[in-house]
Formats: C-alpha cells, structure tokens, sequence
C-alpha cells in the first residue's frame, strides 16, 4: 500500500518542478483546498487561487525552485479537530530573482525556510493546510535583515542529527507526542525572576542535556538549555510576559518525531523591546509550528516555525516594506 505521507510528499513537489503544475495539482489539491498562510498572504481559498497567488509566485520568484524536505511525518490528529494529517519542514531551494511577496532578489542562491501542516481527505488529497515561509530569513540572505537587534545563531536548519526524519519507519509516535505534551504543559508556568520551569531540565527532565532549539529569523538558533534561555526564552518572556501558549489545531506523532501548530497558538500583551523595536502595549496573537525529535525519553532537537511578518504587522511594523 502507498504510503500517504511519501505520496503528499511527491505532489507537494511536483507543484514546484513540474512542467505544468496545473496539471498536477488536481492529483494533490481539492478543488476548494484552503491554504492559511504566513503573512502577507494569510489565507488562499481554493485550487486555482491557490495556484495563482502562491505557487507561481514561487516559482517565478525562486528559479528551478525544489523542495528540499528535512522532516516529513504524518498520523491522526490528537486534537479534537482529529483527521489525517501530515507535517514537516524544509527548504525551497532556488536562484532568488524575482521579487516574492515583497522580498527583492538578491540573485543568488536562497533557501526558504518552510513549516507545513496539511490536512488530508479520505482519497489523501489536501483539503486544508497551515503553512509559514521565513520571509525574514530571506531578506537576511539578500543582505537586507529587517530586525535591528539579533538574539541567537542565524543558520540553515539542519535535518535531525538521526538523519531519518523523512516518513520515520521505527519509533512510538504516541510516546513522542505525549512526551511533547507534558514539556508544553510543565513550560507554561515559569518563575519571573530565573524563567525556569519546573520538569525542562535535569533529572526526570523532558529536555536531553545536549538539546539543540532551532528557531525562525530574528530570533536564530542555540544550544543547550542555558543557550535557549539567553537567546530566545528569556528576551520573548521579557517582552510578552504574559504569554499563553498552545491553543493547537494539531498534534500528532509519528515515530521518534512529533509536531504542533496553533493558528495563532499564543495570545498576549507587548509589553517589553523585543528584537530592537519598542513596546507597543498592544494586544498580540502569534502563529506557531514546532517540530520535535526524541531520543531515550526526552526532547534532543526542536524546530520553530512563527509568524513574525504576522506579529510585527500587529505592532504596526512592516517588516517587508
């Protein structure tokens, strides 16, 4: 039997790389599919329009584009919203030249960051998805980084360190996911004064010592616990001290894998800088995907997608423009 995760996979790809993806996007999209996007694009509805207004854009904007999956996983939705569904990141892969919602091109080389969360109907075809392109990112690769302060490392995400996140074939998924579930549940309550959380770290710890947390642009990539705290934790806690986190439409696990989104995932309140722009004391929502990998009952790696052309567009920032 084929497998429903490497065939979405296939098609996902034949939209960038094939010759008339018109064509192929029948076999991958319903006819009234729904696309919820990053910002400036935030929703497309139905097959042509997305076609239209998000694949070609692509495709013209990003020469001989391909899809470069790290991580591809699917299963049943946790979630109350339940259902088929697949998840996973990568890379768009192409020359950038041609504008691409507002990003110039730089003429080189680019990677576009991706985080995809896809919904799939009873003949596997797409029939909804929930999908971030790091814009910011790409503006950094064409040497036109929009945030005045930088907080970790700003890398390429790397696939698992396991090299085996593509349609996992060993693992518990169930185990992966509850695991997942109890970090996010012990995180959401933190000490103001040292930001920890009680069962992140060390003994009976959901977080392996060597953890590695990869976050989107602006907020960059770090190591270990402490790097995580000083780099991405402590800054977001300072600005949006009230944070609440994961009103989630999905969660699934699929072998030593696991992945969440909520659209928007947090609700909360700007009142610290953050990234070189001042408080705005306004009321704020924020669009999150995560990708997790297991190993020996804790957390070994973490990729974060948001939607920070979203979030900066509530403060009244145009990051793009």
């Amino acid at each position: 039997m084929t497998d429903f995760r490497a065939a979405t996979m296939s098609g996902l790809a034949d939209l960038l790389s094939a010759d008339d993806p018109a064509q192929t996007a029948p076999r991958i999209l319903t006819e009234d599919a729904v696309w919820h996007l990053m910002a400036p694009l935030d929703r497309v509805e139905g097959r042509d329009a997305i076609l239209a207004q998000v694949i070609l854009p692509l495709r013209s904007a990003l020469t001989a584009a391909r899809r470069r999956p790290e991580l591809w996983i699917g299963g049943m939705n946790r979630r109350a919203q339940g259902g088929r569904w697949v998840a996973g990141f990568g890379h768009v892969v192409g020359m950038h030249e041609g504008t691409l919602w507002g990003v110039a091109p730089s003429q080189r080389l680019s990677f576009l960051r991706w985080g995809e969360f896809h919904r799939l109907g009873d003949d596997w075809r797409i029939t909804e998805s929930r999908i971030i392109m790091d814009l910011p990112d790409l503006m950094r690769q064409a040497g036109r980084d929009p945030w005045p302060e930088k907080l970790g490392t700003e890398m390429l995400f790397p696939g698992p360190a396991t090299h085996d996140g593509i349609c996992p074939t060993e693992g518990d998924g169930e185990a992966s996911l509850s695991l997942v579930e109890r970090m996010l549940s012990d995180l959401h309550v933190y000490d103001p004064e040292t930001n920890a959380s009680a069962g992140q770290t060390g003994e009976g710890g959901t977080w392996a010592d060597d953890m590695l947390w990869y976050g989107p642009g602006g907020i960059g990539s770090n190591y270990l616990w402490d790097g995580f705290v000083r780099d991405h934790r402590a800054p977001f806690l300072h600005a949006f001290p009230d944070r609440k986190g994961g009103n989630h439409y999905c969660r699934l696990g699929d072998g030593n894998y696991a992945a969440v989104s909520g659209w928007p995932s947090m609700t909360m309140t700007h009142r610290g800088d953050y990234l070189g722009f001042p408080a705005t004391g306004k009321d704020l929502t924020l669009r999150v995907m995560d990708f997790y990998r297991c190993a020996d009952g804790r957390i070994a790696e973490n990729w974060v997608l948001l939607d920070y052309v979203d979030l900066f567009r509530q403060m009244g920032h145009d990051i793009l423009g």
